[in-house]
């Protein structure tokens, strides 16, 4: 029905008309890029959108800038923003996360393993990192420069600040390389070509490689240890143990898990034992945990050898009488690997050890299995006897633990 013709048809709601509260208020829900083109629109909008509290919210969120840090500056908020974006905008999407990881790590390694922050390596510049790419002649990803812009990985020392692993007289610990050392190791040859490191052990000569290509079978920016194939004709056959799918996945993940105590701490550095926080059991007074983990170096895809290492807690109650006081004389596994062949082993201590275990006495040991299947587990008991009554003997339940190898790729040599 047609509007009577007294009456004029209402005007279109205009936004730069709105009062200045609400209008600010619906500014405050814009992205920066959006903020930075309302001030194109019209003088109004130009001074609103440069109200200095609807900056605060990017500084924080993308820069991580805090209330002190402003303060040192001595600066507005949008001037921050402003400034930072320009030195640092190509990683807008990585540099918080790898900022706030970098920030939670150092937090952690000074209470825990302090002698490895003076490891590390001041930031590098955006000019370093392009003379690397014109060096390599290939492109590093924007995650990989971001976390260069806040680290340049640490020095060549042990312990490394990727993790450890020991056991008996084998020992690896990977250093972060900084960005010379890395592009000094960037590979062409036949296996690894356009591959860069991104770690080093110096004791074992392992290292992560990231692929800065799609070439050989890999997938562009894919994060992996290499394995020889040995029963290839060819010696450019390498198989592939993948450890990450991108540098911000495979960073952020590894810093997780050291942060939040998924790593134990063993004499001032990292160790990359895995514990399922599930396989714990309990006999008595007495608690038995497992943790594992893959050993690259000493695996092997073909001919199939898959070497894994594991890690006992043994531990009796604090609350325990002294009474219960026992000691350790011999162990009993049971072993499956995937196609369901079983092993047996029975024999004296551990490690060559008769360990004595009394109220709130913790201990540990590490040994190692290998598989020829790609998986397995163990599981079995201990026996010990009382050293209060001699003539007591009792078995401590070994929960079962799982090994499991990592993602792999075949060589397309």
């Amino acid at each position: 029905m047609a509007a009577p013709p007294d009456m004029e048809p209402a005007s279109a709601l205009s936004l730069e008309l709105l009062p200045t509260d609400p209008l600010l208020l619906i500014l405050s829900f814009l992205d920066y890029r959006d903020l930075v083109s309302c001030c194109y629109l019209n003088r109004r909008l130009n001074q609103l959108s440069s109200h200095d509290p609807l900056w605060k919210r990017h500084c924080k969120k993308y820069w991580l800038i805090s209330e002190e840090e402003k303060s040192r500056r001595n600066q507005s908020w949008k001037a921050i923003f402003i400034s930072t974006y320009s030195d640092l905008g190509r990683y807008i999407h990585y540099y918080a996360t790898l900022k706030k990881a970098w920030d939670d790590l150092e937090t952690y390694l000074g209470q825990w393993c302090p002698r490895m922050i003076r490891s590390l390596k001041e930031s590098v510049k955006e000019e370093d990192l392009d003379a690397v790419e014109a060096q390599i002649r290939c492109k590093l990803p924007n995650d990989y420069r971001c976390s260069f812009r806040i680290h340049n990985g640490q020095k060549l020392v042990v312990p490394g600040l990727m993790g450890s692993m020991a056991l008996s007289n084998h020992y690896r610990s990977e250093d972060l390389l900084d960005i010379d050392t890395a592009a000094g190791g960037f590979q062409q040859r036949l296996g690894l070509r356009q591959c860069l490191p991104l770690t080093f052990c110096i004791h074992t000569g392992l290292s992560q490689y990231m692929a800065l290509e799609s070439v050989e079978g890999r997938n562009k920016y894919e994060i992996f240890y290499q394995c020889s194939d040995q029963m290839a004709r060819n010696p450019s056959a390498i198989v592939m143990f993948i450890t990450g799918t991108s540098y911000l996945e495979w960073f952020t993940s590894y810093v997780n898990k050291v942060v939040t105590g998924g790593y134990p701490i063993i004499r001032d550095q990292i160790f990359r034992y895995v514990h399922d926080k599930e396989c714990v059991a309990t006999t008595g007074d007495i608690t038995v945990s497992v943790s594992t983990s893959f050993l690259p170096e000493l695996s092997s895809v073909h001919p199939p050898h898959y070497f894994f290492t594991y890690r006992i807690r043994i531990e009796m109650s604090k609350d325990a009488l002294p009474e219960k006081t026992c000691q350790l004389d011999s162990r009993y596994w049971r072993i499956t690997n995937a196609k369901g062949d079983v092993d047996e082993v029975q024999g004296p201590g551990v490690v060559g050890e008769f360990p004595i275990i009394s109220p709130g006495r913790v201990y540990e040991y590490s040994s190692c299995t290998t598989f020829s299947t790609t998986s397995g587990y163990m599981e079995g008991y201990y026996t010990f006897h009382c050293l209060y009554y001699k003539d007591r003997f009792f078995n401590v339940t070994i929960p079962r633990f799982h090994m499991v190898c990592p993602t792999f790729k075949v060589s397309t040599a």
